[in-house]
Formats: C-alpha cells, sequence, structure tokens
C-alpha cells in the first residue's frame, strides 16, 4: 500500500514497473508484450431483439490516454507507463474495439459497428476515457471510468448521458496484476453500459 505522504514508498512503486517508467512520448523501444482487453458477456443478452443500428465513434482521451502506453497514476495526477508493455493498440481503439464486441454479443441489436462499415445509423455512442490506469495512491487498484452519450442520429439529440466507473484491486504493481485488474474494471463497466443502451434503444 502507498500512502499520499509516503515519497520513499511510491519511489518503491514505481521502482517496481520497471526501474524506470516512461514519460509520455519517451519510449525508444519496442515493448515486449502487447495486452488486450477482454468483452464482456451479459448474463441476462437473451431477450426481444431491437432493430436499432448503433454506430461507435472512437473515443475521446486526454493524450496521456491516447496511447497504447499502460498508464500507473500516483496522486496529483502524475501519469507513469510500464516499461516493455503496452495495449496492442492505441487504448481509444481497443476500448472502441470491444464496446462494439459487447453489443454484438448480446444478440440483441440489428447492428452494431465503426464508422464506414454501412450502416442505417439509429444512434451513435459518444464515449470519453475519464480513466483507464492502475491506480497507486492507496490500495493498488485497476479504474476504469468512461463517459458515455447516447444520441439520436437521426436528429442529433441525446437520449441520455451516463458515467460508468469501476474498480478492482489488483494486489499488487506488476503489470500482469495491472492488466487482470483492469480487464475486471473494464468488463463492469462494458456490461453496464451495454445494458443501459438496450434499455434506452
Amino acid at each position: 500500500m502507498v500512502k499520499r505522504s509516503d515519497a520513499p514508498g511510491r519511489r518503491q512503486v514505481l521502482a517496481l514497473l520497471g526501474g524506470g517508467v516512461l514519460l509520455a512520448g519517451c519510449a525508444g523501444n519496442a515493448p515486449s508484450a502487447l495486452y488486450g482487453l477482454s468483452a464482456a458477456t451479459l448474463p441476462e443478452a437473451s431477450g426481444r431483439a431491437r432493430g436499432s443500428q448503433i454506430l461507435v465513434p472512437r473515443p475521446r482521451a486526454l493524450k496521456a490516454l491516447d496511447s497504447n502506453y499502460i498508464a500507473v497514476v500516483n496522486d496529483g495526477p502524475v501519469y507513469s507507463y510500464y516499461p516493455q508493455a503496452a495495449w496492442a493498440d492505441a487504448l481509444p481503439n481497443v476500448v472502441q474495439s470491444k464496446i462494439v464486441e459487447t453489443l454484438q454479443g448480446t444478440g440483441r441489436l440489428r447492428g452494431v459497428g465503426f464508422p464506414g462499415d454501412g450502416l442505417l445509423i439509429d444512434y451513435q455512442l459518444q464515449t470519453e476515457i475519464r480513466s483507464f490506469e492502475l491506480k497507486v495512491d492507496g490500495a493498488n487498484r485497476g479504474v476504469v471510468e468512461i463517459a458515455a452519450k447516447l444520441v439520436n442520429d437521426r436528429n442529433g439529440r441525446a437520449v441520455a448521458t451516463q458515467v460508468f466507473r469501476a474498480e478492482t484491486l489488483s494486489g499488487g504493481s506488476s503489470v500482469d496484476q495491472a492488466v487482470k485488474a483492469l480487464n475486471s474494471a473494464a468488463d463492469e463497466v462494458f456490461s453496464d453500459m451495454a445494458s443501459w443502451i438496450l434499455q434506452k434503444v
């Protein structure tokens, strides 16, 4: 556990990340391990199918999260990154893909896809990644927070907005522990988001 006032403790946590965490934009070597996210599975996926088609644009994110680096956030917040490890693509692209996969997996929408897929769109799901990191300002935990806005594509009006957030204790600060915790938190966020969308369309 890292206390806010324990500067040496914070240095120990950062040392566990590889003895030289990357600052944004300073990575010079290709990562030796790439990590992905799993799509959520809704236990209540059975039910009446909707005739709606939903477009999922690329999520917005601060530059600190708009990269393939796996973020570690101390109090401040101060962003650092795991060396020699990365997401399989830029984080917004990974999140976008998993939202699409989760919604498609419900089997209750006529169509879900990316811009350019040729859908006859009824709704757009506009999202913003606000947190997607291992927090080390207390008990180490994966934190995922995504703001979502469902927009009627025919008239441009917002149907509903919601912020989805989940935290999962990681049990440590290794990259494998961080990714496992982030996958668990993301699974909860994607599942809650899909259930919310199915209630609105």
